[in-house]
């Protein structure tokens, strides 16, 4: 571990590859789920360890729901426990945790224990760790949009007043902007993931599944950040920690 290295403020990690790496173990998909939850607690323990702040995680997108209805209700299964257990942890270490997606058709017993989750841990002032479940970058929009032309039409806010900034509040949270993004397997792409928070964020694609990205490969991307040059518009953004 180097300790002079520059960690990013706000960190997101797409989670991919867990189904692909239980396949070339000749193992169900379900069971690449598994071990992608028991690596996912301690890659964000880690990451809050190195002196991140805002951790966000994509575990389950709205285009996610097209899987068979065995590996859905498999997922939906495996956050309830999760969010039951290791994550409620979290609480004593003084992470606060949000979640961003959109309610429907998420199951009853999962709402209940992200409630809970949000519940127990609104007062958690050290980091926070943004759970994207059932999201997409364009629904987020989307919805944030709508509620902007809602408040417009009440008279809450006057359309004259919308910049970026009060745009980012209407978001399903109000995060600092994304200043890395890490998607393991090696797909290139990002789908639909936090796109206006992403905007400028420097990208990373490691070629490992994500049950294998353990410290070692955490601590990997952290030196790629270190060696890139930020710009914004063209103009050098000294890479530091803020």
């Amino acid at each position: 571990m180097d300790g002079n290295l520059k960690i990013p403020n706000h960190i997101g990690i797409i989670v991919d590859g867990n189904g692909r790496w239980a396949q070339n173990k000749g193992l169900s998909r379900c069971e690449g789920h598994k071990a992608g939850a028991k690596n996912l607690k301690k890659i964000i323990r880690y990451a809050f360890s190195r002196g991140v702040k805002v951790l966000s995680i994509y575990v389950f997108s709205t285009e996610n729901f097209k899987r068979s209805d065995e590996e859905v209700n498999y997922l939906m299964d495996l956050f309830v426990q999760s969010f039951k257990n290791e994550f409620a942890k979290l609480k004593e270490e003084n992470v606060k945790i949000v979640f961003s997606g959109r309610k429907k058709p998420l199951p009853n017993k999962v709402l209940k224990t992200m409630d809970k989750l949000i519940l127990d841990t609104q007062n958690n002032t050290g980091y926070t760790l943004n759970i994207c479940l059932n999201y997409g970058g364009h629904a987020e929009i989307i919805d944030a949009v709508k509620k902007i032309s809602s408040d417009v039409k009440d008279n809450l806010l006057s359309i004259d007043l919308i910049d970026e900034k009060i745009f980012n509040k209407y978001l399903y949270n109000d995060l600092p902007p994304l200043d890395f993004l890490i998607r393991t397997s090696g797909e290139l792409r990002l789908s639909n993931f936090m796109l206006w928070q992403s905007s400028y964020a420097e990208l990373y694609f490691p070629k490992i599944y994500f049950p294998d990205f353990n410290n070692e490969a955490f601590e990997e991307s952290l030196i790629e950040y270190n060696v890139r040059e930020r710009r914004f518009g063209g103009i050098k953004y000294e890479n530091k920690n803020h």
